[in-house]
């Protein structure tokens, strides 16, 4: 019950502000586009947490140079389209930095949209490589990992403890299933798609017939592995369907983005043994001896009543990051705040991170995690203690080089630097 109440106080409290609105001198707009409605709208829901936190933070500690920050919102249900009307709608609101997202088609539009009006776009969340490859320039900085750095993890780890087994692909069909799937079938040698077939689920419209249709050809595949390459509400609805089928007996389930949203969407006990891989889980910054880190988790918990998801991380990096760029250059200038933030380096809510320069990627620790059984999720006094960490690969290692990105972006026809 408690949740529910702080869910409808906290959608009450951010419906938009008119765009009619003054902007008075002693305030600075930011903006967030994120999925209230929608397939997405947990993790958008722990997006819109983080940040009101981190807005909260930094006003208490005198704002961004010496101003109050304000944060405006519009929900875009995860749709392109959406996304870009709200940029522009948030700018003439009088916001000088964009974050948000989920998808990551819905990341792209909204970065090209903020790119039209000289505004910073910060990509949430958006696994997709192409966010800050084939799609990236000079505009927007994806604070998540890539399909890339995902892959390299979970590859590491899956290659190493279940070598020479089969798999099968079950992929959500549009730009971050692809990129993700293929990712994954690199850094695990199943690119034979004879002997490691895989389906697509249609993207944003799949229906129940789809996945149990595609489920039982995972079933007739004999594979040992089912890969999961969904997320959200079809991630949900998929394993549902594969526990309904008994398919969990029999199948490894791997979802490359497991995320703590899934989890409490799904049910922990039917996630039990699942394997995927997170940027950010609420114990790391414990295990890692990050004392803002241990902050964050602290003062999210005292203030909704639950430990935050990676989302809600994301949100909170994007925004703390942002306004340190902006005092440490002094404007809001946004070519002045873009080169404050490339290639910087800061530890936050975990180890060290980083902006990455030549492609505005931020490279940090991967962690491929496992989902505990019943017994020990109850057993933390939170009763949110989901995951298991297998296995962790640095960022720098993860990330694509920068060869690699350079030549995505020769095929691509675009400049092998960011404009």
């Amino acid at each position: 019950m408690l949740r529910i109440l702080i869910a409808m106080a906290l959608w009450v409290a951010v419906l938009p502000v008119s765009t009619s609105a003054q902007v008075a001198d002693d305030t600075v707009v930011i903006g967030l586009s994120y999925p209230r409605t929608g397939h997405y709208r947990e993790e958008g829901l722990a997006q819109m947490r983080g940040a009101l936190l981190a807005v909260d933070e930094i006003n208490e500690r005198g704002g961004v140079l010496g101003k109050t920050l304000r944060l405006v919102n519009r929900d875009s249900a995860a749709r392109p389209d959406k996304a870009r009307r709200n940029i522009d709608s948030m700018v003439a609101e009088g916001a000088v930095m964009l974050f948000g997202s989920v998808s990551s088609a819905e990341a792209i539009a909204a970065g090209e949209q903020a790119k039209s009006h000289d505004r910073l776009y910060f990509a949430t969340i958006g696994y997709s490589n192409d966010v800050t490859t084939e799609k990236g320039h000079r505009h927007i900085f994806r604070e998540s990992t890539s399909a890339t750095m995902t892959g390299r993890a979970l590859g590491q780890y899956l290659t190493q403890h279940f070598p020479g087994k089969k798999y099968f692909y079950i992929t959500a069909d549009y730009n971050w299933g692809h990129t993700s799937e293929d990712a994954l079938r690199a850094n695990t040698q199943t690119t034979d798609r004879a002997l490691h077939p895989g389906v697509t689920i249609p993207f944003p419209t799949a229906k129940q017939s789809d996945y149990s249709t595609a489920l039982q050809a995972a079933e007739a595949s004999d594979a040992d592995l089912l890969v999961l390459v969904l997320y959200g509400h079809d991630l949900v609805r998929a394993i549902r369907t594969a526990d309904h089928m008994g398919l969990r007996r029999d199948m490894q389930v791997v979802a490359p983005n497991l995320t703590q949203s899934v989890i409490e969407q799904t049910g922990s006990s039917i996630m039990v043994g699942a394997i995927g891989a997170e940027h950010w889980l609420w114990r790391i910054p414990e295990l890692e001896n990050s004392k803002t880190g241990m902050a964050f988790v602290e003062n999210f918990n005292r203030k909704y009543g639950l430990y935050p998801p990676s989302a809600a991380a994301s949100a909170y990096t994007v925004i703390h990051q942002w306004a340190d760029a902006v005092n440490r250059s002094r404007t809001l200038d946004t070519q002045a705040v873009i080169r404050a933030l490339e290639d910087h380096s800061y530890s936050l809510l975990k180890g060290p991170a980083q902006w990455r320069g030549f492609d505005h990627q931020n490279i940090q620790r991967v962690y491929v995690v496992k989902v505990n059984d019943r017994a020990t999720v109850i057993s933390h006094p939170s009763k949110q203690d989901y995951f298991q960490i297998l296995h962790q690969l640095d960022g720098e290692e993860a990330a694509i080089s920068h060869s690699e990105w350079r030549s995505a972006r020769r095929v691509a026809g675009q400049p092998e630097t960011l404009q």
